[in-house]
């Protein structure tokens, strides 16, 4: 008969990719439950408020209208959730499309058995699949994951949640206008069920059971199957445990099954007590507490067992609970303890040295025992002794987890508590017996890897030798070879050759017939010694010997059979402890604190975990599925992940001796000068911190060659390197601790905002400092010893550090936000952690940023551009000055003065938006300032021409638009604030970068002039070349511009903009609406004339600038022409008044078109163009 799974049986390789699809489906839906967005569980008052209103449950489907027409009514409303959607769409669609393949998998599963019972597959029904031994694994499969898809969405994505997503996909996507789209099957399947997931929280009525009906199965399949559990050993697994009290153990995986498959028809556990007595009886004799589910099957096992405590998930169900009640007898349990109490003494306490099973296993394990010999000799003993030692492992794990029992069930938490006393349970020893019991498995399992794969070699070896023996004797009994006091026998001589012979007709591919020909020739040489008295003879003797000795070995040899790597890879399933091998991980961590080698034990621990990734991808790789590599890559880095957790303890305790170092180095050990007086040698010596630091540097070096001694491991499909290890730990503990300094470093004193305090910003910036200083020096000494470069790892993670904190806070500014799954900082072997903020800004950057812009807002300091500093308006004190950004770049080096840069960027970029917004607002919708403006261009056209009586007219217009400066000034200032930064944060890198990396700096600007001279040269010819759109050289040469502070932020386009009425016209009457405000000082230039009316000149000028710059150039001529006009115009005044001086509006005037050509870098003729010369000239003597 065609063989189930062969490729050309349609019906095997239909349910096959059913079964193979039901994994990759569960893998995706473990791996989408570490994604599932904060937004979509509204815990926080802040996300309730926020989304409240645009993320819905299944209520929404009761009224889609009403709750749609609620969010047109507001715009505020509608962009945020247009906001919501740009964000959210890629995730939401990701998870969307997992359950909508659950729903689609148990479709096709319904579609395979109504194919069967249509007879659509030749001489195939479900009886017939059913008797085949494949068929009956994949049938009892299919609808075991199908539970286990259902059980793991209820407990990994909660109801709420899952609503909330589907509601989100339904509105945002094409799915509600689709035709043939399922997504009112797929919400009546995946809708809440009630059910929490939170330890004590209380079970919903009639579940899981109403939630496995929600698609009807064909019940007779159901049944059918239910009934193939009970009766059949699918798997096989009996052959593995022989002994009788070892078969729940053998059968837990089909136990698992069977309690996941129960649940599709409930009425068995209801009503049925006889078939649930059997059940009990076969499957949980001895499992009074738990069972594992592991997410999959015997053939897939291993991740995410989850832990079912029978007596709790049995107790609404009657003839369950009645089967349960006979093991759950306290009596009962005090006998099985007593009964495990035999193995678990003998095997977990390994003080004494009077238990079997652990001595055996230290035994084994002592150097030269397991030898080739030994090993052949007593397969059955070492397997005896694997299976004693993995059968009380599970049990005790199992019985002891805290995961076993409901802290709020009384009855089982006391049948939980005398278990852990009867047994006299210590979770050190049982985790030393898993580490001795995982090495002995490895060793046992390498050495039989090795003699299968010689076997045939050694076979044809030890037949050679053995005949090679008997030709000889035959030779020296026909008298021809010289031996001392032999005599020519024919006989003898011919039996031998006869031997000989059939030494060399044995045939290897026929093991079986070889090794019952084998025994007969062994009696046969024994017996020819006897009868032909050859004992006198030590020679022949000695040949006999070796021969019996060849012949043995041929049989040994013949026995190594794959069976037994089989039989050791079931019984050294670990699938069950996948989650409960977490409970051991302070007890591995503080094994490896006291002795590092420890991890090479653990190595074979995380094979032993690692073996049972096989399983998982078994029905994957058996249909040829695309999904094997994404599946095995999840399971895999999920398993590389866990060994990093344990590992971790090594870099955390690498960094503790590290702080001490540097504690005793900065404050203990004195530095000893070039030259000193011979009696203060014994001072500067000070043995005894120098001793602390080599005894330290030494503990350091000793936990690096502990993790190097780990082999590297296939865990998986991802090879794990010891030394990448290291590498990966030491950053991570870099990371969190340089994060957590910055964090706490950078809090300010919200006291200070609100009263006015002076600000804490220098010297925590010293503090902190001096704190990125101890862990660069710490790194720097520790690089030799651990073989690392310190340096390279420091630059690549501060810098990682600060650009992934400045991407978050940026964010806030953002329409569609970068989530950490899509940042290019964030990582998942070495995390930035993330704070609570602690006010507006979510990260230690902002928190810089708005308290620099706090102590320089120009409503409380004074700029003075030629001293680059800050004075308080009131008080004439210093606030702060360069120095600043001299500490910052201490500090936080090159990036944090860069992030910060980029910070200010998108801040500018903001006020510009909102500068806009309120022009519409207060401008363009304002009749009355409307009118104003447009009086005042009918006056002052044309702008080559004198305006006549122009103080009335000038002053008329800015009385009349006297209440829109102020929110105006303000955004002008606030802009030009953050361009002064910008300035000396420029200045500071362009210092720093020509101090540090002067030949940097140099190719960097000639590479910048000639890219320039390049693309002018090609705007007068354009036959000249010019970078093509895919060409990134101009957007990655300005990334390098920008950290060297090569570029001008005066010239930078923040935004695009349309064409704006009265643009020019405004900004020139809000600047002469300025000037009365400001006055001239020969020493400090334009500075403020009333503190309580504060005006600062230099943002005041930048500020309009920048903004300028955002438009058409034509605006800024029209502006200087108005500026001009307005020049020409007052003095005209003056000179027909006979006014002496020239009035301060002037002075002011002509101030602001000498900084806008001095800051601009434009020539001379720009402003001489609307002013004469003999004004400037004038002015010059003003000043």
């Amino acid at each position: 008969m065609l063989d189930f799974l062969a490729e050309n049986n349609l019906c095997g390789q239909a349910i096959l990719r059913i079964v193979s699809c039901g994994n990759a489906i569960i893998a995706e839906l473990l791996r989408l439950s570490e994604f599932i967005p904060a937004v979509f569980r509204l815990k926080d008052r802040a996300d309730q408020q926020k989304y409240g209103d645009i993320i819905f449950d299944f209520s929404y489907f009761k009224g889609p209208e009403l709750w749609e027409s609620k969010l047109e009514a507001k715009p505020e409303l509608q962009d945020l959730d247009e906001e919501f959607r740009e964000n959210n769409i890629e995730i939401v669609t990701r998870f969307y499309l997992a359950f909508q393949s659950v729903h689609k998998y148990i479709v096709d599963l319904n579609r395979y058995l109504d194919d069967l019972n249509e007879g659509v597959y030749i001489q195939q029904t479900l009886e017939t699949v059913l008797l085949n031994e494949d068929g009956k694994q994949l049938l009892c499969e299919a609808l075991y994951l199908y539970g286990v898809m259902l059980l793991v969405i209820d407990q990994k994505i909660e109801g709420e949640i899952r609503e909330r997503m589907l509601v989100s996909y339904y509105r945002y996507s094409a799915a509600r206008s689709s035709a043939d789209s399922n997504m009112d099957d797929i919400c009546k399947l995946l809708r809440s069920t009630g059910y929490c997931s939170q330890p004590g929280a209380k079970r919903p009525p009639n579940y899981p059971e109403s939630y496995f009906q929600r698609v009807p199965i064909n019940e007779t399949f159901i049944s059918m199957v239910i009934g193939r559990l009970r009766s059949d050993d699918i798997y096989n697994q009996v052959s593995a445990y022989p002994l009788p009290e070892h078969r729940s153990t053998a059968l837990t995986n089909q136990a698992a099954m069977l309690y996941v498959i129960l649940y599709f028809e409930p009425s068995i556990l209801h009503t049925h007590q006889a078939k649930m007595r059997e059940i009990v009886d076969k499957y949980f004799p001895d499992n009074w507490a738990s069972i594992t589910i592991s997410l999959f099957l015997r053939v897939i096992s291993i991740y995410m067992g989850i832990t079912v405590n029978l007596a709790d998930a049995w107790e609404p169900y009657k003839a369950a609970k009645t089967a349960l009640n006979n093991t759950l007898d306290l009596s009962n349990v005090r006998e099985q303890v007593k009964e495990k109490d035999q193995i678990s003494k003998r095997l977990i306490n390994s003080v004494t040295m009077s238990e079997r099973v652990h001595t055996q296993v230290q035994q084994f394990l002592k150097e030269g025992y397991l030898r080739e010999e030994m090993v052949l000799d007593n397969i059955p003993r070492l397997l005896n002794c694997l299976r004693d030692c993995n059968v009380a492992i599970r049990w005790l794990m199992l019985h002891t987890a805290d995961l076993a029992c409901d802290p709020n069930n009384k009855r089982l938490r006391q049948i939980k508590d005398q278990i852990l006393t009867d047994s006299r349970y210590n979770p050190k020893i049982l985790f030393q017996l898993l580490l001795d019991t995982a090495q002995f498995e490895f060793i046992l399992k390498e050495m039989f890897k090795q003699m299968l794969s010689e076997k045939q070699a050694k076979w044809e070896h030890y037949k050679k030798e053995g005949s090679e023996r008997m030709t000889e004797l035959a030779d020296v009994f026909s008298g021809v070879k010289p031996l001392t006091r032999v005599e020519k026998n024919e006989n003898l001589q011919a039996w031998f050759r006869e031997i000989s012979k059939q030494i060399l007709s044995l045939n290897y591919d026929d093991s079986t017939a070889a090794g019952r020909k084998t025994v007969q020739l062994i009696q046969a040489l024994e017996e020819v010694q006897e009868f032909h008295q050859l004992e006198s003879n030590l020679q022949v003797c000695q040949f006999l010997a070796d021969t019996r000795k060849f012949l043995h070995q041929m049989i040994r040899t013949i026995n190594i059979k794959e069976e037994v790597l089989i039989t050791m890879q079931i019984v050294g399933d670990l699938s069950f402890a996948w989650q409960l091998i977490d409970s051991f991980t302070s007890i591995m961590q503080e094994s490896i604190r006291v002795n590092p080698s420890m991890v090479t034990k653990l190595r074979a621990t995380f094979l032993k975990l690692a073996s049972a990734l096989d399983l998982p991808l078994l029905r994957i790789n058996q249909a040829n599925s695309p999904d094997l590599l994404s599946v095995s890559q999840y399971y895999s880095g999920e398993l590389v992940s866990y060994v990093r957790k344990v590992l971790q303890i090594i870099p955390e305790s690498m960094f503790t001796s590290l702080l001490k170092i540097i504690k005793l180095q900065t404050h203990d050990i004195i530095e000893v000068p070039t030259r000193l007086d011979k009696d203060k040698l014994r001072d500067y010596a000070q043995l005894g911190p120098r001793y602390e630091v080599a005894k330290l540097t030494h503990a350091i070096s000793i936990f690096t060659e502990g993790i190097l001694m780990m082999k590297t491991t296939l865990v998986g499909i991802i090879k794990v390197d010891p030394k990448q290890l290291l590498e990966d730990g030491i950053r991570k503990e870099l990371v969190k601790r340089v994060a957590f300094a910055l964090h706490r470093g950078l809090i300010f004193n919200p006291r200070a905002k609100i009263l006015g305090e002076p600000s804490e910003l220098m010297p925590k910036l010293k503090e902190l400092g001096a704190a990125m200083d101890g862990f660069h020096r710490s790194f720097e000494y520790i690089q030799d010893y651990v073989n690392i470069y310190g340096l390279k790892i420091w630059q690549e993670e501060v810098s990682r550090i600060i650009n992934y904190n400045v991407e978050q806070e940026c964010n806030n500014f953002l329409r569609t936000k970068i989530q950490d799954w899509q940042s290019m900082y964030q990582s998942t072997h070495i995390p930035i952690p993330k704070f609570t903020p602690v006010d507006e800004s979510v990260t230690f950057i902002g928190r810089l940023c708005r308290e620099i812009l706090r102590i320089t807002d120009p409503k409380m300091t004074c700029h003075i551009d030629q001293l680059n500093t800050w004075y308080d308006m009131k008080t004439h004190q210093e606030v702060t000055s360069s120095r600043l950004f001299s500490e910052i770049q201490t500090t936080l080096g090159t990036f944090g003065l860069n992030g910060l840069d980029r910070l200010l960027c998108f801040m500018i970029v903001k006020e510009l938006q909102n500068f806009l917004s309120m022009f519409q607002k207060i401008i363009l919708r304002d009749r009355t300032v409307q009118d104003t403006l447009k009086t005042l261009m009918n006056a002052v056209s044309p702008l080559k021409s004198i305006v006549a009586n122009s103080n009335k007219i000038y002053f008329s217009a800015i009385a009349k638009t006297q209440k829109i400066w102020t929110t105006y000034l303000e955004a002008i200032m606030k802009v030009g604030q953050m361009q002064i930064l910008r300035q000396q944060i420029a200045n500071e890198l362009n210092y720093s970068c020509r101090f540090d990396s002067k030949h940097l700096a140099a190719a960097l600007e000639n590479l910048n002039k000639a890219l320039l001279a390049d693309i002018e040269a090609h705007y007068q010819d354009p036959s000249l070349p010019y970078p093509k759109e895919d060409n990134t050289l101009l957007y990655e040469i300005t990334a390098y511009l920008e950290a060297a502070g090569i570029h001008n932020p005066l010239n930078k386009i923040y935004i695009t903009t349309k064409r704006l009425p009265y643009f020019p016209i405004v900004n020139f009457l809000f600047l002469i609406a300025q000037l009365p405000k400001l006055q001239y000082n020969k020493n400090l230039g334009m500075v403020c004339r009333k503190p309580a009316d504060p005006v600062d000149w230099p943002p005041l000028v930048l500020g309009l600038l920048t903004l300028l710059k955002q438009f058409h150039s034509r605006y800024t001529e029209q502006f200087l022409a108005l500026i001009g006009q307005f020049i020409r115009s007052t003095v005209e005044q003056c000179t027909s008044q006979k006014m002496p001086e020239m009035p301060a509006d002037v002075v002011g005037a002509l101030l602001f078109l000498e900084d806008y050509v001095r800051y601009t870098k434009l020539p001379r003729r720009v402003a001489e163009a609307h002013v004469p010369n003999f004004i400037f000239d004038e002015f010059r003597t003003v000043l």
